[in-house]
């Protein structure tokens, strides 16, 4: 009787343990599965690696390369090409990389090859006269037509030469006049404001979006920082080398879509020489 006591603890004793994992076998092992699984998600998350498997997709794209910068000024091969709204439209082929890029309406055909210089890009542009909406555009002036002259085209004017040397121009006078500098160092307090800027032409690009593009600087300022060079948007004209004076409405952090910000810039300027 001692022995058959003896045996039967043994055997409950073993029977316990297997008894309870039994019991749990539906539910424990798959929570333990399931937090061990979320652990090392939130891991990978945190971390900011890529794990097989949508879960992890979103953390891998948020941490992606930058696209780079379209190039302001493709040489390419026409694929496509209509005209709209003052603007001539060409899908062209720049070394094996498509682009859409606008320009003041000129006779173009498909083949030709077009040079472009100082091309802005926009991104979004809704273009009513075509009633469609581009995703990635280059704005540009009249291109270069390679091994042929048309006739719509007008021979671009000569440029004035700046003088040589540094650029050396004296303050406009008035309450709400500003160097270049200045316009930078204090764009959050004059943002919306009318301003007043002296400077010399450096750039133009002409036609643009209804606009002409006007690059101004006097001397003031840091290369290095981006804070020697204004831009200016006006429907005036001005030639590089010009010495002018500008007064418009003052914008900071002004965002044209498609990369293409400005910190600081001068919108519907009007111009003196």
């Amino acid at each position: 009787m001692k022995r058959y006591s003896t045996i039967m603890s043994v055997l409950l004793t073993l029977a316990l343990p297997v008894a309870g994992t039994c019991a749990d076998a539906p539910q424990a092992p798959e929570k333990a599965e399931k937090s061990k699984v979320e652990a090392i998600k939130e891991s990978v998350v945190k971390s900011g690696h890529m794990m097989m498997g949508g879960a992890a997709a979103a953390p891998a794209a948020e941490g992606a390369a930058a696209a780079p910068a379209p190039n302001p000024d493709p040489v390419g091969k026409v694929l496509e090409t209509m005209d709209g709204g003052g603007y001539t439209y060409a899908f062209i082929d720049s070394a094996g990389t498509k682009t859409w890029v606008a320009y003041p309406t000129l006779e173009t055909k498909v083949g030709d090859t077009l040079s472009f210089k100082g091309c802005l890009p926009m991104g979004g542009f809704q273009s009513k006269a075509l009633n469609r909406k581009f995703d990635n555009i280059l704005f540009c002036n009249a291109p270069e037509i390679a091994g042929a002259k048309s006739a719509s085209a007008k021979p671009a004017p000569a440029k004035k030469k700046a003088a040589a040397g540094p650029i050396k121009v004296e303050k406009a006078a008035g309450a709400n006049a500003y160097t270049v500098e200045e316009i930078f160092s204090k764009r959050g307090s004059l943002n919306g404001k009318q301003v007043v800027v002296k400077g010399q032409v450096v750039k133009v690009a002409s036609g643009i979006m209804n606009k002409n593009w006007i690059h101004l600087q006097d001397g003031t300022g840091n290369a290095g920082k981006k804070t020697n060079d204004l831009v200016v948007t006006t429907t005036d004209q001005a030639e590089e080398g010009d010495i002018i004076t500008v007064s418009g409405t003052l914008a900071k952090d002004k965002d044209f879509g498609g990369g293409y910000k400005y910190t600081a810039i001068i919108e519907k300027g009007s111009v003196k020489k």
